[in-house]
């Protein structure tokens, strides 16, 4: 079966996706910090609505909100182990050599695994509700007070963008990989850690070399195209904020003070 391909911009003419990009960008930050702070039931179960109300705002499938958690759910198994078996010695449940899972490293370990999985869906809904061009152009205007500084903020904000934007594509090559590599004899659904050592092996070499090619591509691409990192860019005529977009900024900050200060 195909996996749901998450991180790519989806046109649409919903709420989330009229609103300036500086505002999403600012907004998704906000509501970052505060997912990080939450520590409460009552703030698990804010954070979790909301998620859920940006879902449906922005008409987004929740395949496609949560896809990336379905590739990522090894790595939120080891951090909700290594959390639950290491985090505190104290009231342990049982010790067995280092190993002492105790309540509260079953509570933290929970608290991690939600922060990530909604930072994750926080992160797909901005990444398919903006362009990427957008994307750069609010990235840049944020980190446009460094540039006084002489850090390249124009130069920093492309590379993030592209990054994030070769997301799906490897993720996609990947999967292509490793159905070639299953047509060829490997065994990646073998419980044996050998045999998965060993079929995991041939995958990186290919994957490296598919993200280099792609790399070498775009930057010809953008050659051919005048694109020089050092031009001066012509300065761009500021676009007024909605009253949408001042919505989505005092509701992001009623959120994230409420996450700090309150829940």
């Amino acid at each position: 079966m195909t996996q749901t391909l998450t991180g790519i911009y989806l046109p649409g003419n919903t709420f989330i996706h009229r609103l300036d990009a500086r505002v999403k960008f600012f907004s998704f930050f906000a509501l970052v910090i505060a997912t990080l702070f939450t520590n409460s039931w009552v703030g698990y179960l804010v954070m979790g609505v909301i998620s859920l109300v940006l879902i449906y705002v922005s008409k987004l499938r929740f395949s496609q909100a949560i896809g990336s958690l379905g590739r990522m759910r090894w790595f939120l198994v080891i951090i909700f182990l290594m959390n639950l078996l290491f985090f505190s010695p104290e009231n342990a449940w049982f010790s067995w050599w280092f190993f002492t899972p105790s309540y509260a490293g079953f509570l933290q370990a929970i608290n991690v695994v939600f922060r990530v999985s909604v930072v994750v869906i926080l992160s797909n809904i901005l990444n398919t509700s903006t362009p990427p061009i957008e994307l750069t152009r609010a990235m840049e205007a944020l980190l446009r007070p460094l540039s006084y500084l002489g850090i390249p903020t124009g130069q920093i904000a492309m590379i993030i963008s592209v990054a994030v934007q070769f997301i799906p594509t490897l993720t996609m090559e990947s999967d292509q990989i490793r159905k070639a590599q299953i047509a060829r004899g490997a065994r990646f659904e073998s419980r044996k850690l050998t045999e998965k050592a060993a079929a995991i092996g041939p995958l990186v070499v290919p994957i490296f070399l598919s993200a280099l090619r792609r790399a070498d591509e775009l930057a010809l691409a953008m050659e051919a195209r005048g694109y020089q990192s050092s031009q001066k860019k012509p300065v761009r005529k500021n676009i007024k904020l909605t009253s949408a977009d001042a919505f989505a900024i005092f509701a992001s900050l009623v959120v994230c003070i409420s996450q700090i200060y309150f829940l």
